[in-house]
């Protein structure tokens, strides 16, 4: 089965007339090391985000707008990874993770997205941040933005996100 492509990365690729196939590339078999991981400077769980949420750090919802209202429960087309509430976690700033890129699939320029993370959602260099979405796939392109595009030193990518925070007994939500 090939990876689905997603239709804004290849626009530019097609538009700059770029060699595409169908071709499934072949490698041979090998061994690779498996490293001692810790990806607790970059990963959060719900715990995490109830001490956030205690000490009022910024919290960046990635989802679009009918999401983080709670107008929706799940993304279009994907009803098998919804929650049984809606709305956001309280007090999160709502940044739909695609305002980072232009229509071509390139990213915006610094200013551009400084303008939009600090500017709109009031983060400030410093601040230990927390994206999340649904189930952390949006929330990481979010999580590379500021890590690597901005420059933030403490951000953490929420993997549970609204699919264990939306479906938690007692967890606080805002609409």
């Amino acid at each position: 089965m090939s990876p689905k492509i997603s239709p804004i990365r290849s626009v530019k690729w097609e538009a700059e007339g770029r060699p595409m196939t169908q071709e499934v590339p072949s490698f041979p078999r090998t061994d690779y090391p498996v490293p001692a991981r810790d990806d607790s400077r970059i990963r959060a769980f719900k715990e995490d985000v109830m001490k956030h949420l205690e000490a009022h750090s910024p919290l960046v919802d990635v989802r679009s707008p009918g999401e983080y209202s709670g107008e929706l429960l799940h993304m279009p087309d994907y009803p098998q990874e919804g929650a049984l509430r809606g709305g956001h976690i309280p007090g999160a700033a709502n940044v739909p993770w695609a305002r980072a890129v232009r229509e071509d699939g390139t990213f915006k320029s610094a200013d551009e997205l400084r303008e939009i993370y600090e500017g709109e959602a009031g983060l400030k260099e410093g601040d230990d941040v927390i994206a999340y979405c649904r189930i952390g796939e949006r929330s990481s392109h979010t999580w590379f933005v500021l890590t690597y595009l901005l420059g933030y030193d403490k951000v953490r990518n929420y993997d549970g996100s609204w699919t264990e925070w939306g479906n938690l007994v007692r967890a606080p939500i805002e609409r």
